[in-house]
């Protein structure tokens, strides 16, 4: 299927290619179950999110992408092939949903990079999104996989800012591990729900207002 952003470019998948980083320190090996392996961060976060509606703890949602269908092709009676599609517009960021009364709205990334997380990563309207939602009293924030090290983090978009700003200014075009292991909650994996995130939101929101309060 071909699909083109709405200036009419082809939107082309981009490739891998093989990570020369310095291997970061070895952390001991976790032992994960079968049916976790082989799942990408947007399944894990799919799973926990319904399993989150399921007891009531969250509302959250992941954003459908907005297409226009311009070409499909029926092979069959009941079926239909989409061939040809375009990004009606540039999506802002992947969920969002309320918890505990507070709306939350945030980006699931994914890198096999060892060593830091590549800004490229993050788009200029999904920066200038989060902030609209920051300003607007909301929680915005990314949440990090590290696939090649199995480790997540929470990073809240007000740190995110500050790298961002760094990179506009000349500054390097990533963020360290080293720098996502201080400004950002880990997320420790489980076996279910697989990615439990609330507790990370809860820490981070309790540090918010502590630091608010002149605390931290």
């Amino acid at each position: 299927m071909t699909i083109n952003y709405p200036n009419g470019r082809k939107f082309i998948k981009p490739e891998r290619h093989a990570q020369t980083d310095a291997p970061s320190p070895k952390r001991k090996k976790k032992d994960y179950s079968f049916s976790n392996r082989g799942k990408t961060l947007e399944d894990e976060l799919n799973e926990t999110n319904d399993f989150y509606l399921q007891r009531g703890l969250a509302i959250v949602h992941k954003k459908p992408v907005p297409l226009q269908i311009v070409k499909v092709e029926y092979p069959s009676r009941s079926a239909a092939v989409v061939r040809e599609a375009y990004f009606r517009t540039p999506s802002t960021t992947d969920y969002n949903g309320v918890w505990c009364g507070k709306y939350i709205d945030f980006e699931a990334k994914e890198t096999e990079n060892k060593t830091s997380f590549p800004l490229k990563n993050v788009h200029d309207h999904q920066i200038v999104h989060m902030s609209q939602v920051s300003k607007a009293q909301g929680i915005a924030f990314l949440i990090i996989r590290f696939s090649a090290l199995e480790r997540y983090f929470l990073l809240r978009y007000e740190a995110l800012e500050v790298f961002w700003e760094r990179m506009l200014k000349g500054g390097r075009k990533s963020i360290t591990l080293q720098e996502i292991e201080d400004t950002s909650i880990e997320i420790e994996p489980k076996a279910f729900p697989r990615l439990d995130y609330l507790p990370a939101l809860e820490r981070l929101l309790n540090e918010t207002r502590q630091h608010e309060s002149g605390e931290l």
